[in-house]
Formats: structure tokens, sequence, C-alpha cells
């Protein structure tokens, strides 16, 4: 499932992006609110992640359409 294209454009175009939106707003918020340790935590690691998984995300779409449709299924 993690293997079709279109699978791989929600998760790169959509989701990661969005959670990594959120997460950055929940970061800064918690900074601003005086929890800045977690805050910088949240904004340095979390966003991080979301962000470099809709990069992958978006490499394995590309990699995904490069060798044409999957006829093992």
């Amino acid at each position: 499932m993690l293997k079709k294209p279109e699978t791989l454009f929600v998760l790169g175009y959509m989701l990661l992006p969005l959670f990594a939106l959120l997460s950055a707003i929940v970061g800064l918020t918690m900074i601003l609110g005086g929890n800045k340790i977690m805050g910088i935590i949240v904004l340095v690691v979390i966003t991080q992640v979301f962000a470099f998984g809709a990069f992958f995300a978006l490499r394995a779409r590309k990699t995904a359409l490069l060798q044409g449709p999957d006829t093992g299924e």
C-alpha cells in the first residue's frame, strides 16, 4: 500500500506537510507560553521528522512512477 503513487502523493503533498506545519505551530506556542525546552524539542525534532518524511515520500513516489505500473498484486 505504501508503494502506490497515489498513497505517496497524499502523504508527500498533503498529510506530512500539514503535520509539519501543525507541529511547528504547536512548538512555537509552547515556546511563547513558557515551556521552552519542550517547545524547542517539538519544533526541532518533530517538525523535521514530518518534513523529511514528506521529502522521502515524494522521492519514493517518483521512483514508483518511473518503474511503471506494478502487476504484482
